[in-house]
């Protein structure tokens, strides 16, 4: 039986369903990229199907319950009232589908390559249901080439080919926890196909779902644009950590010279320090890039420069705890430290690859007694650590001996941390406004600061 062309039936009977909105997307993987997507795909008139390994995110779902921030458990509860959404932990039911996301995990491995396990049993799951007229788009972070090298041989191993039969897209995720502005429906998808035809529908299905859709030439591109995003912001943030123990020697706070640098309108974009890294996408995405590279036998020298700054962040974070106990006269060993916040970032409750995790084992490893505060984490059970969050109460600050600001949440009442005078490291900023000589910023010895208002950062001048 001959063939149809690259712009045969498949495709247009794909197009003509996804044009009408009668397409059934599917979406395997619901956590803090596929949950947000699948929400976002029913809210623009599809069925959707969410595919889990666990079984009781799949129950939560289904029962209008979210495990994640950024969707509210109403808006999931209508969703699946309406029989817009729907989840389930039976892989067959993907036969279903006429559009397949794939949004898994993909860590690294100890030796920092990259672990592509879940990429391959999704697509194992997808290509033992492959039919005509399905299009698959991989949205997990990982290396160029990993669609074409790695999911399109599986897909076609039972003889159906892409960009003819079925289509194959990659369009990466660009996901921010917590961020009230930029979300998936405004935030501009870039995509690309493994054929023109595969890019025809990708694109068709995007652009129901998001404002903007950015079609790029290959799979391979599209995968290069999401490493080149946040090795962009990996190398920048190492910059800045690093001028933070430059300015440190230099008894400077750098957040006031970033802030005069900022006044720049040309030439200069705005990166803060911290105590380290965190998250999926930034500690772990430039690792995909040069490990590609050093198959390619290239040496990524400044992405790995920027790993090691960045990695080194919470050992600088402890040795400042550990100077600010010394001039209370006081060591580490035995004393009592509050850390504020355990989140890798501000107001969500995401602990994935948080450097506050790695400054609590350092210090605890030196033999301090660690407590920690977080409103968005009660309980922390993450790689070896259990314990619950502490109350923050003005009665209980005296009793520790430092605190130290690793988050900056927003719900967090700083003014009573000030009013206890308590010793604090503040890492992320977060006093910035307060001038005194129990607060030490990341950098430069105390916060004891200019004399202008504190509120008014920019002073004009005029002459004449």
């Amino acid at each position: 039986m001959e063939r149809q062309s690259e712009t045969g039936l498949p495709l247009e009977r794909l197009l003509a369903k996804i044009e009408q909105g009668e397409a059934r997307c599917g979406v395997v993987g619901l956590g803090y990229v596929g949950l947000p997507l699948a929400v976002e795909m029913a809210h623009s008139g599809f069925r959707v199907l969410g595919f889990e390994v666990s079984a009781e995110v799949a129950r939560q779902v289904n029962a209008g319950v979210s495990h994640i921030g950024d969707i509210d458990s109403a808006e999931l509860a209508r969703l699946v009232e309406d029989g817009r959404m729907e989840a389930t932990t039976d892989p067959a039911r993907l036969a279903e589908c006429d559009v397949i996301s794939v949004c898994v995990p993909t860590p690294l491995s100890k030796t920092r390559d990259p672990d592509v396990s879940f990429v391959v049993a999704a697509t194992e799951a997808v290509a033992a249901v492959l039919r005509t007229g399905q299009l698959i788009i991989l949205e997990s972070t990982t290396y160029p080439g990993t669609t074409r090298e790695l999911m399109l041989p599986m897909l076609e191993e039972r003889g159906l080919v892409a960009g003819i039969d079925f289509f194959v897209c990659f369009s990466p995720e660009r996901v921010d926890p917590g961020n009230a502005v930029w979300q998936i429906r405004n935030t501009p998808k870039v995509i690309g196909g493994v054929t023109d035809a595969c890019l025809r529908a990708g694109a068709a299905v995007y652009g129901r779902v998001m404002e903007r859709v950015i079609a790029v030439s290959s799979t391979e591109a599209a995968e290069l644009t999401k490493l080149l995003e946040n090795t962009f912001r990996a190398v920048n943030i190492a910059l800045v950590n690093e001028m933070a123990q430059v300015s440190d020697r230099l008894d400077v706070d750098v957040f006031e010279v970033i802030e005069a640098a900022a006044s720049k309108p040309f030439g200069f974009m705005r990166f803060t320090p911290g105590p380290g890294i965190g998250g999926h996408c930034i500690p772990l995405d430039p690792h995909y890039l040069a490990w590609k590279m050093r198959t390619l036998n290239y040496k990524t020298r400044l992405i790995d420069l920027a790993g090691e700054v960045n990695s080194e962040m919470p050992r600088y974070v402890v040795t400042k705890v550990q100077d600010a106990l010394n001039d209370e006269r006081k060591a580490i060993n035995g004393s009592r430290i509050l850390m504020l916040g355990v989140a890798y970032k501000r107001d969500i409750g995401d602990v994935r690859e948080s450097p506050a995790l790695d400054i609590l084992r350092l210090l605890e490893t030196k033999g301090a007694e660690v407590d920690y505060h977080d409103p968005h984490v009660p309980r922390l059970a993450h790689d070896g650590l259990h314990r619950n969050s502490v109350p923050y109460e003005a009665a209980r600050l005296p009793s520790y001996d430092l605190v130290l600001i690793t988050t900056d949440h927003q719900a967090v009442d700083y003014g009573l941390l000030v009013d206890s005078g308590a010793l604090v490291v503040d890492t992320r900023n977060a006093l910035a406004t307060i001038r005194s000589d129990r607060v030490i910023a990341l950098s430069g010895r105390k916060r004891a600061g200019p004399t202008l208002d504190p509120g008014r950062r920019v002073v004009e001048s005029a002459v004449g």
